[in-house]
């Protein structure tokens, strides 16, 4: 009897101590606890976060102060003389659509979203830092008149600025960096700064 009680104790102890493993979260990066259900941050945080993506090198390239995108991981000048042209996809005799598809080509190295394209000239946000940009995201005056509420809607669903974060591959078939942050926590941060004002912080 008390052999057998014993070994009942035994199992209810494992048992325990497997329901605490799986509970435990403690030791797993942060990147797996907040992905699916992204921890609730200050409106300056949920601004670093957002900003730790528009100022990614992967938007910016897009976004020059002139009339000629970058690429590449040291955002050199676009190769074969790519020039913005009157609509920001390029010159007639070379729109931006010649060789950028809706979808990265793995296999040229080209990447590819839907309706690629230059951002306009008064959204050039090279050399500028992030309060900076953040500033001419928000003013009427340069984002082609977008509200809030608008600039939000683009921010978290247009899918060319999603593609930053599966950016592909290059020629040499090595990944591009993507930003710091996951999607999804890009993307709540995005809400939650809004949400909360969109308060672009002093420094």
């Amino acid at each position: 009897m008390k052999r057998r009680l014993f070994f009942l104790l035994a199992i209810v102890s494992a048992i325990g101590l497997v329901s605490m493993a799986f509970d435990d979260t403690s030791s797993l990066p942060e990147s797996a606890t907040t992905d699916k259900h992204p921890i609730q941050h200050s409106s300056e945080e949920a601004f670093d976060i957002m900003m730790q993506v528009v100022a990614h090198k992967r938007c910016v390239n897009c976004h020059p102060a002139g009339d000629r995108p970058h690429q590449g991981e040291d955002s050199h000048i676009h190769n074969f003389n790519v020039q913005r042209g009157e609509d920001g996809h390029g010159l007639p005799a070379l729109q931006c659509s010649t060789c950028h598809q809706k979808e990265n080509n793995n296999f040229s190295g080209v990447p590819g979203a839907p309706h690629w394209h230059l951002a306009p000239r008064s959204m050039g946000w090279e050399g500028l830092n992030r309060i900076e940009i953040a500033k001419a995201m928000t003013n009427p005056d340069k984002n082609g008149g977008r509200s809030i509420a608008e600039i939000e809607k683009h921010l978290t669903e247009d899918p060319l600025v999603l593609w930053v974060f599966e950016p592909g591959v290059n020629n040499e078939g090595t990944s591009r960096e993507a930003p710091p942050v996951s999607k999804e926590a890009y993307i709540a941060a995005v809400k939650q700064w809004v949400a909360e004002g969109a308060i672009i912080p002093e420094q």
